[in-house]
């Protein structure tokens, strides 16, 4: 059976661009969060269900961080053992991504700049497609070209609630997600030129990363719009104060 040899220079460049990605989102998320603390409008006061969240959430960023510094040091026997946590934090995120956002609906207290609607669908939407690229890139962890895109895309999604504090949000509405949606894609993109730079080809990891961020988007807008959309919504929100919210009227801005 041939083996494949990658020549040290290319190893190289590949190791750098995945550790300086890995740097660049993670800044990003925590300029993001910190941006909302400075100016007052997040604080440590917060309920205790908010803690949990910001935990397992930013729990995630430094181990993709920890990851790819180990990946790049060498370190790769630490890398897989490291690894295997991932299988109990996913699901967590899953678990508490979903229950916060269902918990703001069902309050009234979804982000003004979204419809409660479109809120309600594109942010489980958004951690279940990382969760799935998360676990495919699982699947294919011995495949390490594979593994290491199909992650990146992943984590790619997991930037929208960091990028979008950064980004002027009220002045794009009503296109708010949207927005936050060619600021996340760009980071595969980037990826892309980066392969056509270094091998002359382009991995089909980023292919499939790149189509199932596109489908996830197109998948938001499609059901937020329709009546299965507005079905959820209304089954969710009953019996609470976001039942008397309209799902896709964009909520009042809140007071200065």
């Amino acid at each position: 059976m041939a083996t494949l040899v990658i020549p040290p220079l290319t190893a190289a460049r590949g190791e750098r661009f995945f550790l300086i990605s890995a740097i660049v989102m993670s800044v990003l998320v925590v300029a993001g969060f910190s941006l909302q603390l400075a100016a007052g409008r997040s604080s440590f006061g917060a309920p205790l269900r908010v803690h949990i969240h910001a935990i397992i959430f930013f729990g995630w960023v430094v181990l993709y961080l920890t990851q790819n510094i180990l990946a790049a040091r060498g370190s790769l026997a630490l890398h897989r053992r490291l690894g295997w946590l991932s299988l109990a934090w996913i699901p967590a995120m899953v678990a508490m991504g979903t229950y916060v956002t269902v918990l703001l609906v069902r309050l009234g207290h979804t982000p003004f700049f979204f419809q409660p609607g479109y809120f309600l669908i594109m942010d489980p939407l958004s951690v279940f497609t990382f969760a799935g690229l998360a676990a495919a890139a699982i699947v294919k962890r011995r495949q390490t070209q594979w593994h290491r895109r199909l992650m990146f895309c992943g984590m790619a999604i997991l930037l929208g609630p960091g990028v979008g504090r950064l980004i002027p949000m009220p002045l794009l509405i009503p296109y708010a997600g949207e927005a936050v949606f060619a600021l996340v894609i760009l980071f595969p993109i980037a990826g892309v030129i980066r392969d056509l730079r270094v091998t002359g080809r382009v991995h089909p990891a980023w292919w499939w990363g790149l189509a199932t961020i596109a489908a996830m988007q197109f998948t938001i807008n499609l059901i937020t719009f329709s009546a299965v959309g507005v079905g959820i919504y209304n089954a969710v929100a009953a019996g609470s104060p976001g039942a008397n919210v309209p799902p896709l009227a964009f909520p009042p801005f809140p007071p200065h």
